[in-house]
């Protein structure tokens, strides 16, 4: 004999995928159906691939060390004399004679490390926040209620602040460093997260698996972390995916500003940006290519994460 809590659970189960069912498939197979014919999916899915390949195995793809200056004696900073693009560095020289090719294949590494913990570090934090603000709200007690409130006005006190804005700061009173990023931008996406999954908690607590469940009894707090958590995630995960190409651009940012990694010599696109800008007017492409690199990776992020949205979006299902 089964026990109450195992019925109830495989009950929820039947009721959640019924409600979610269309045309003999899931939500989240339809949604990949979806994805599959997008043009703006294949294109963001495309872009971040190459990306994570370049990032990940870049070490091995640089024909060159990104640190070795092996053509110093060819550039003159000093005088706006500098390589171009040629046979041996196909992106030409930086103004120490380093192979700026190199330096952008491994500083992708860097790039992708950051704007991944920065998520992760915002996510994990954010639900935790989101889901026992949710999870209160659920509840339906007195106290849960006044839970949920301080949460909440805690959320809204960071969300008053400018995204960049509370990076900045955080960076600032956390001194220099690469892990300082890190934390400045996760930091500034916990609100987004936490504001989010409360909302996808709360439109769950209406739905029929959950009134099924309240009727034979089942625990509020069962309900809450067994049911409703778990299908409150959907939202959250295309969130994390926008928040990426987010955090990519604050953490070039923060390295632009000053505020990110102290050893110039390791390769990160937004340290390189901030390097170039001393030599726009006889190197620009020593500008124009991590800021190329940093356009194209956040808005193959941003195209992925709007087309999942998209997919997901029950008000555009057929």
């Amino acid at each position: 004999m089964s026990t109450k809590a195992e019925r109830v659970d495989r009950l929820a189960e039947l009721t959640a995928a019924r409600a979610e069912e269309g045309h003999g498939h899931g939500v989240w197979r339809e949604a990949f159906d979806r994805l599959r014919r997008n043009p703006m999916a294949i294109a963001g899915a495309a872009t971040v691939l190459v990306f994570i390949f370049v990032a990940v195995f870049g070490q091995w793809l640089a024909p060159y060390s990104p640190v070795a200056q092996n053509w110093g004696d060819e550039v003159f900073p000093n005088r706006n004399v500098f390589v171009g693009p040629r046979a041996e560095n196909w992106l030409g020289l930086d103004n120490l004679g380093r192979d700026q090719f190199s330096r952008m294949v491994v500083g992708a590494r860097q790039t992708l490390l950051v704007g991944v913990v920065a998520t992760l570090l915002g996510f994990t934090v954010g639900a935790l926040l989101g889901g026992s603000a949710g999870a209160a709200h659920a509840l339906g007690r007195q106290w849960g209620q006044r839970l949920d409130a301080v949460l909440m006005r805690l959320t809204d006190m960071m969300l008053a602040v400018p995204a960049l804005l509370l990076a900045v700061s955080v960076a600032a009173l956390l001194g220099q460093s690469l892990a300082t990023v890190m934390i400045a931008v996760g930091v500034a996406q916990i609100p987004i997260f936490a504001r989010l999954l409360r909302g996808a908690m709360i439109a769950q607590a209406g739905r029929d698996y959950v009134l099924a469940a309240r009727a034979l009894g089942v625990r509020t707090r069962r309900i809450a972390l067994v049911h409703i958590l778990p299908n409150s995630l959907g939202p959250v995960l295309v969130q994390g995916t926008l928040t990426l190409a987010t955090a990519i651009i604050d953490a070039a940012a923060l390295s632009y500003l000053g505020l990110g990694n102290p050893d110039p010599s390791v390769p990160e696109w937004g340290t390189m940006l901030a390097d170039a800008q001393r030599f726009l007017g006889g190197a620009p492409q020593l500008a124009v290519y991590p800021a190329l690199a940093i356009i194209v990776t956040a808005l193959g992020f941003t195209l992925l994460g709007e087309a999942m949205r998209e997919s997901l979006d029950p008000r555009l299902r057929k």
